[in-house]
Parts: C-alpha cells; structure tokens; sequence
C-alpha cells in the first residue's frame, strides 16, 4: 500500500501482491494502475468519479488472450488502488497525486492514470516532469486524444480544471503536443493553437475522416519519449456515451486501437484514460476504457 492510496477491487489480471524490496531495477516495463474518483471541476454531467471502479469491474469481460491483437496479456503490472482524493480542491488533489505517482517512479513503475475527470493529468505530468534532468518535459512528446482541446488559460476563473488541463501541461514545457480527435474549442484556444503552431500538433476528427494514415505515419516517426492521454469524449458518443462532456462525430475504438499499435513500440512513460462518468455496472463507455488499457497492456508484453 503506498500512502494517500486506497484499494478497490483491482483490474484485471493484475498482480495481486507488491513486494518494493524486490522489484526488478533493470525492467523498463513495469506498470502501475492509479484511479483518481474525482470530478470537483466538471462543468456539464457529473460522475467521473466512479470511472476508476467501474472501468475496473468491466476489465474482467476480458480475456487473458487478446484475440484482436494476437497476443497474451501477459505484461507485469500492479494496480495500487484508488488516489485519496480531495473533493472540491483540484489543486491538492493533483499535489497529493504527484507525490504517490513520484513514489511508483522512484520504484522503477511506470504510471497508468484511470480517471475521474481530466485534471488529474496534471498531477502525474508534474510528477514525470520533476524526474527528468531539466525538471521539465522538454524532450516528451504528449499524445492527446480528445474531442476538447482543454487548452483555455482559465475557465471559469480556475487555472486548475478539467477545462484547462492541456494548458497547464504546456506549462511543463513539453517537446510538442499531439492533439487528436479534437472537434470543439473556443476561438481563444484555436488562437492559441495558431501561435504556438510549433509546439502544437492538430488532426481534427474530421480530418481524420479523410485520412487516418496520415496520423498514424506521423506518430510512427516520433523517436522522443511519450506520455498518451486519451480523454473518452474522444469516442464518438455511440461507443462512450457516458461521459462528462460527449460530442457527436467522433473517433471509433478501432481508431484508439490503431494508434496503441502504431505506438507499441514508443519509449511510453505514462499513460491515461480519463472521463468515465458512470455508475452502472457493464456501462459500454467504461467496456471500452477497459479495452484501451486491456490493448495497452497487451501491447507492452
């Protein structure tokens, strides 16, 4: 158990036991499973929250073989429970966060975030960014999967909101920011896109419709260290209607699952997937939250 942490049940073929005294220092694939039940911040349909225990129960639908991508889910990892969230207070939240995520890394565990809403990126980026020796993320690329930029300064009066996660990120100084599925902003975020055109990568959902192979080429040139974060509205609503802020016209599952393969054999150092609102048991969006950390899993082994 680390501190600040509580467990739930865990996911699925996950190790049932953490003995840190003995953890491998030479393995570089070693994952670690983090729910975050927190949604203080959202601004349209509440219930991220229960995401980490519902995505966890839908895992077991699965298969230790993955059948689609030919291969056993047999990669190490652990799933360390549930983050002692602060509710209504974003900031100590994500500060708790980086602190239990700073201990997974300090332990040779690389972290997988299941959220609660999408502030929650913020407290494990910190994190990765104080391991780095220019204490930024300078040479990370940042894959952002996601119908929202999420790149306002404030929102509502807020630096810390799920509305602004992507700006606080830029504040970490990433390499670049790879946004993908996205197909509603403001115009204050595109004008901000427009400026830093440099540091900030667009491919639109419906740009996607034209073309996906141009996406996938692009990521298979990435050669920098990456950390995924794959907000569920990036779905269309049809596959993951349960959510905090769904909009129409968006990427299918296939789409999240040819982008993990494209990146199965990236330098990954974190991953997320954010934005499961629901509470029933079997609830399709959180099936295929749990197929996306399920393939990501499998495509580490």
């Amino acid at each position: 158990m680390i501190f600040g942490m509580h467990e739930p049940c865990k996911f699925a073929f996950s190790q049932e036991e953490v003995d840190f005294d003995n953890i491998p220092q030479d393995d570089d694939n070693l994952w670690g499973i983090i729910g975050v039940p927190f949604d203080s911040t959202v601004s349209y349909h509440v219930g991220s929250r229960y995401g980490p225990l519902i995505v966890r129960e839908a895992s077991y639908s699965f298969e230790y073989y993955n059948t689609i991508l030919n291969k056993e889910m047999d990669t190490v990892f652990y799933d360390f429970g549930d983050l002692n969230a602060i509710p209504g207070n974003c900031k100590k939240t994500c500060d708790l966060l980086e602190d239990v995520v700073s201990d997974l890394i300090n332990n040779n565990i690389r972290p997988i975030l299941i959220g609660g809403e999408h502030s929650a990126t913020k407290g494990i980026l910190s994190a990765i960014a104080n391991n780095q020796e220019s204490n930024d993320l300078s040479d990370i690329i940042i894959v952002h999967v996601d119908a929202h930029r999420d790149i306002i300064d404030d929102y509502q009066g807020e630096k810390d909101s799920h509305a602004t996660i992507m700006h606080r990120v830029f504040d970490l100084n990433p390499k670049e920011i790879i946004q993908i599925g996205i197909r509603s902003s403001s115009l204050e975020e595109e004008e901000f896109v427009d400026e830093h055109s440099d540091k900030i990568t667009s491919f639109k959902a419906d740009d996607l419709r034209k073309s996906f192979t141009y996406l996938l080429n692009y990521l298979e040139a990435i050669d920098n260290p990456i950390y995924i974060s794959i907000d569920m509205d990036a779905l269309d609503p049809a596959y993951a209607p349960s959510l905090g802020n769904p909009v129409p016209c968006g990427l299918s599952p296939e789409n999240i699952q040819d982008i993990l393969v494209c990146l199965k054999d990236k330098d990954i150092l974190g991953f997320d997937v954010m934005e499961v609102a629901s509470d029933r048991l079997g609830d399709i969006t959180a099936i295929n939250a749990a197929k996306i950390i399920y393939d990501f899993l499998s495509l580490r082994s």
